[in-house]
C-alpha cells in the first residue's frame, strides 16, 4: 500500500515512479525512436551530400536548415498545434517523416548505388532534410506542451529531465545502428532506419497518447478578440517579458550545446589527436551526461531550478574556458598532452550539460501560463532557437581571424555571463526550494 510520504505532492495519488512509466509509451519510447533514426542519419548527412555532388562548403550548409527552422518554425508549429491538436499534428508529422525516408530511399539509393547523379538527386535529399526540421519543431512543441499538463508541477522537473535524457541515449544508440546498417549494406540503409523508427514512433503515439488531452484549444469569442481585455494584454506582456529575461541566460547554454559538436573535433584535429580518439572523448562524455539525468531532475524539483541550471551554465563556461586555455598551452606538448587537452574539459562540459538535462524545456513550462501554453511555448522556442542559429556563425567569425581555441574560450565566456545572470533572475520568476508546500 502506498503510504502518505510516498505520494506525489500536489494531490497527486500516484507515485513519481508511477507518473513517469505511464508516460513511456506515449512519450519517452516514441522520442527513443525518434532519435535514434534522428542520430543515425545526421553525421551521414554531409557524405551523402558528396557523394551527391555537392561541394564541401554546401554539403557544410545543409547543416543550417535545421537551425534556421529552430528559428523560424516553432511560431507555424505552435498554430498547427492549437488548430488540430497535439496528437493529430504528432501523427502528420511522423507519418511524413516515414514517407520522405522511404522515398530518399528510394530517389537516392540508386545515386548511391553507382547511377548517375542528378540535380533531382540533390532536391531529394534537401526536400528531405526540410520534411525532417520541420517535423522535429512539431514534435518537440508537441510533447513539451502535453508533458507541461501530464506531469504534476512537484515532478516537471524529473519528468523533463528524463525526456531529454532519452534523447541523449537516442543520439548514443543511433549513430551506432547507422554505422551497422551501413557496413551491412549501403549508406542508403540509414533512409530506411529511421523510416523504421519513426513509423514505431507514431503507431505509439495514435495507440498510447491520450487524445483528449491534446485536442485543439477552444476558440476565443470574436467579441473578445476585437476588444481584449487590459488584464490580458498586461499578462501578455509579462509572460513574454519573463520569457526573454530567463531565456537571455540560458541561451548561452543552447549556444555551447551547439559549438560543441563543432569545436571540440576541430580543437582535436588542430591538436593531432585521431578521430578515434576525438570519438571516445565524445564518448565519455555522453556516458557521464546519461548519469546525471535523474539525479538532475530531482535537485531540480528540491531545491530549486537555479540550483541546477546554474552549476550547468557555469560548468560549460568553465570547461570552454579551459577547453581554450589548455588548447593553447598543450599544443606542442604530443599525443598524450593533446588527449588531456581535450578531455579533461570535455568531460567538464559534460558534466554541465548532463546537469542540465530538460533545463530548457523545464523553464519554458515554468514561464508559460496554463491557457494558452502551446503559443507561449512557440515564442519560448523561437528566442532560443535564434542562439542556436547564431552559435556555428559566431564560431566561423572568429575562426577566421583566431584559432579555434579562441571560439572555445569565447564560448566559455558568454556561458559564464549566462549564469551569472540565471543566478540573478531564476529565484525570482521560477520554482525555488521544496515544492512539496505548492
Amino acid at each position: 500500500m502506498t503510504t502518505p510520504a510516498a505520494r506525489s505532492p500536489s494531490g497527486d495519488p500516484r507515485t513519481p515512479g508511477q507518473v513517469l512509466r505511464g508516460l513511456v509509451p506515449s512519450v519517452y519510447a516514441p522520442t527513443l525512436l525518434e532519435f535514434v533514426g534522428l542520430a543515425a542519419l545526421m553525421p551521414v548527412i554531409p557524405l551523402l551530400a558528396r557523394e551527391l555532388g555537392f561541394s564541401v562548403p554546401q554539403a557544410a550548409a545543409l547543416t543550417t536548415i535545421f537551425g534556421l527552422t529552430s528559428f523560424l518554425g516553432p511560431i507555424p508549429a505552435g498554430r498547427l498545434i492549437a488548430g488540430i491538436g497535439a496528437r493529430r499534428a504528432l501523427k502528420v508529422t511522423g507519418m511524413l517523416l516515414v514517407v520522405s525516408n522511404l522515398a530518399a530511399y528510394l530517389v537516392i539509393g540508386p545515386a548511391l548505388g553507382g547511377a548517375a547523379v542528378t540535380l533531382h538527386h540533390r532536391l531529394a535529399l534537401v526536400g528531405l532534410l526540410l520534411v525532417m526540421a520541420l517535423s522535429m519543431q512539431v514534435w518537440q512543441l508537441g510533447r513539451q506542451t502535453y508533458l507541461g499538463t501530464a506531469l504534476p508541477p512537484s515532478m516537471r522537473a524529473r519528468g523533463m529531465t528524463l525526456f531529454g535524457g532519452v534523447i541523449r541515449i537516442g543520439q548514443v544508440i543511433g549513430p551506432l545502428l547507422g554505422a551497422a546498417v551501413m557496413a551491412l549494406g549501403s549508406m542508403a540503409g540509414v533512409f530506411l532506419l529511421f523510416a523504421v523508427s519513426a513509423a514505431a514512433g507514431t503507431v505509439m503515439i495514435t495507440v498510447f497518447l491520450p487524445p483528449g488531452e491534446t485536442g485543439p484549444e477552444p476558440a476565443v469569442p470574436r467579441e473578445r478578440r476585437r476588444r481584449p481585455s487590459p488584464a490580458k494584454i498586461r499578462l501578455d506582456r509579462a509572460v513574454l517579458g519573463r520569457m526573454a529575461a530567463v531565456g537571455a541566460g540560458i541561451a548561452p547554454v543552447m549556444m555551447a550545446r551547439v559549438n560543441r559538436p563543432v569545436i571540440v573535433p576541430l580543437l582535436g584535429d588542430a591538436l593531432g589527436l585521431d578521430p578515434v580518439w576525438i570519438s571516445i572523448v565524445f564518448g565519455a562524455s555522453a556516458v557521464l551526461e546519461i548519469l546525471l539525468v535523474l539525479p538532475a531532475g530531482t535537485l531540480m524539483d528540491r531545491y530549486g531550478r537555479a540550483a541546477v541550471a546554474v552549476p550547468c551554465a557555469l560548468l560549460m563556461g568553465l570547461g570552454f574556458l579551459l577547453l581554450g586555455l589548455l588548447g593553447t598551452v598543450l599544443a606542442a606538448g604530443g599525443t598524450v598532452a593533446a588527449l588531456v587537452a581535450l578531455m579533461v574539459p570535455t568531460l567538464l562540459i559534460g558534466l554541465g550539460n548532463g546537469l542540465g538535462s530538460g533545463i530548457v524545456m523545464t523553464l519554458g513550462i515554468d514561464v508559460s501560463p496554463v491557457h494558452g501554453r502551446t503559443r507561449y511555448l512557440a515564442w519560448w522556442n523561437t528566442m532560443l532557437g535564434s542562439g542556436r542559429l547564431a552559435a556555428p556563425l559566431i564560431v566561423t567569425g572568429i575562426t577566421l581571424f583566431a584559432p579555434v581555441a579562441v571560439a572555445g574560450a569565447a564560448t566559455g565566456a558568454v556561458c559564464i555571463a549566462g549564469g551569472l545572470w540565471l543566478t540573478r533572475i531564476l529565484p525570482r520568476v521560477t520554482p525555488s526550494g521544496s515544492t512539496r508546500g505548492r
